[in-house]
């Protein structure tokens, strides 16, 4: 599929990946609208940092992907819908359960049923590489069971199969992206990277995290964007699931020993219990096969292995310890 001359929409846009998404796609040349959620500060998240260069072309939609009615007024005129709103906060799914299912299943129906309605072209939903659980073989193929170890993993496990129940039941054009850990400038303090990297850039001399055994496969925001753009060209993955991640894993320790050595501080590591999930709901093992995206998709990721993990961590570095974008953060404070 030719996204030249597409109307793209884009949920999510306010967040990490969907800003970086967005700031792609109108540096690409396409025609873009972002749907943002509503506020009454008239807030548009990580938009509001963009250039105005990138602000002034495109036209943004303030809703909520829960209701369904906004979500479809929200689709009508568009071609492509990339779907990244969800609540992603895995701690919080522990508390709150039900608005991740609001949000995150019930919000994936209202764009799959819209998309049905208007004959949308193509829709790409978000998924996470959670669903997998603990790997139980490396690397994680889209054949790897699905594992709901938290009920963040179980929410988004059900948008995924809502999504593809669309293509399997009505033809909807639904493709399903599987990205591995993604990580960059703007992103959640509640994440591991930047909370290693805001902790170290604002002084503390003891950093808290939570388990160090567990291995990820990182992946930078640049390259989740642009995986999310073949994926919409790629009439090949319709109907399917198709990972993208670096084709690398390490551990959380080794990561936040990475960083520390990167930044030469002088500090201590210790376990915050506050930040361990339940033993059970622990995914220990993520490693990203990644095959198919490369093989269907053409899509590779620019920082790939050991050596591309150092340049985004770098690139991120750099972001986070500028005092302007530090300033965005309450470095004082577990973010859940």
């Amino acid at each position: 599929m030719n996204l030249n001359g597409k109307k793209i929409l884009v949920t999510g846009a306010d967040g990490f990946i969907g800003s970086h998404l967005v700031e792609t796609l109108v540096k690409d040349g396409y025609d873009i609208r972002a749907f943002v959620l509503y506020n009454s500060f008239g807030s548009w998240g990580w938009l509001d940092k963009s250039p105005d260069s990138i602000k002034q072309q495109i036209e943004v939609v303030a809703g909520d992907v829960r209701d369904p009615h906004g979500v479809k007024e929200a689709m009508k005129g568009c071609d492509v819908v990339l779907h990244l709103a969800a609540l992603i906060a895995i701690p919080y799914s522990y508390s709150s359960p039900s608005t991740y299912v609001e949000t995150n299943v019930q919000g994936t129906l209202n764009i799959v049923q819209a998309a049905r309605e208007l004959n949308i072209e193509r829709v790409i939903c978000t998924s996470t590489s959670e669903t997998y659980g603990t790997a139980l073989f490396v690397p994680i193929t889209e054949e790897h069971p699905l594992q709901g170890q938290s009920p963040y993993s179980a929410s988004k496990i059900g948008a995924d199969m809502i999504a593809l129940s669309y293509f399997t039941s009505f033809d909807t054009p639904v493709t399903v992206l599987r990205p591995f850990n993604t990580y960059g400038p703007r992103q959640s303090a509640r994440a591991v990277i930047p909370t290693i990297i805001s902790q170290v850039a604002a002084g503390m001399k003891q950093i808290k995290l939570g388990a160090l055994s567990p291995t990820r496969d990182f992946t930078f925001v640049t390259d989740t964007a642009r995986g999310f753009i073949q994926a919409a060209s790629c009439d090949d993955i319709v109907g399917q699931v198709t990972n993208i991640g670096s084709g690398f894993e390490i551990s959380i320790g080794d990561t936040a020993q990475a960083i520390i050595d990167v930044m030469g501080a002088d500090v201590e590591i210790i376990c915050d219990e506050q930040r361990l999930r339940p033993e059970k709901s622990e995914v220990n093992r993520l490693f990203a096969g990644i095959d198919k995206a490369k093989e269907v998709m053409s899509w590779s990721p620019e920082f790939e292995g050991l050596e591309g993990f150092k340049k985004g961590v770098a690139k991120t570095i750099e972001w986070f310890t500028n005092p302007d974008n530090l300033a965005n953060y309450k470095t004082d404070r577990y973010n859940v």
